[in-house]
């Protein structure tokens, strides 16, 4: 399977870095193929620029700057996102990469009436989510609502992929876990993508 892992961390000693290469690393083991984009690290610019909105509804939509991440996305059966929540939230990075890559004509389309959109990333048969946040479990997902997973989940999979199979691996309370929590959470990293 050929899975593109998407990594939305500023720090390149990060834990979320740490899961990104332990990520890569199981995959490869598997015989998958492996294409990680770091966002930062190769440049990425979050922002969506005043044509990419003016022109949302063009047909084709103009895709032009970020043409060479569409080609990896499409080349991709499976996506996988590495990342921290802050603020309860993506990384203004990777919320970025979904407002200027999963565009119309990539990841979905118009539907011709108007309201509904009609999905287009047919390629993508598995989307993970392996994110940490700094908050106790019962914070994110009892006094939050779990915002990221129904995002991700009911929003962008759900609208973007049929038939998606969908899965979220989080560490939560990331600000008190201990070095030894961290490698036990590498290792459940592991023998879930080693699933796949």
């Amino acid at each position: 399977m050929r899975l593109l892992i998407v990594l939305a961390h500023p720090l390149a000693d990060s834990f979320a870095a740490s899961v990104a290469a332990t990520t890569k690393a199981a995959l490869e083991k598997n015989g998958h193929s492996v294409d990680l984009l770091d966002l930062y690290q190769e440049g990425f610019d979050p922002r969506l620029t005043e044509a990419e909105r003016r022109g949302y509804f063009d047909i084709p939509y103009d895709t032009t700057a970020v043409d060479g991440i569409v080609a990896r996305l499409r080349a991709a059966e499976g996506l996988i996102l590495v990342f921290p929540q802050w603020w309860f939230n993506f990384p203004a990075i990777l919320k970025g990469f979904f407002d200027r890559v999963f565009a119309p004509g990539v990841a979905f389309d118009h539907e011709q009436s108007g309201g509904r959109i009609v999905p287009r990333l047919t390629n993508i048969k598995l989307f993970w989510a392996l994110t940490t946040t700094g908050s106790p479990w019962w914070v994110v997902k009892l006094y939050m609502g779990n915002p990221v997973r129904r995002l991700l989940k009911r929003g962008i999979a759900a609208f973007c992929a049929k038939d998606v199979k969908f899965r979220m691996i989080s560490l939560h309370d990331m600000d008190r876990v201990t070095a030894k929590q961290r490698q036990a959470h590498l290792v459940r990293i592991e023998k879930a993508v080693e699933q796949i």
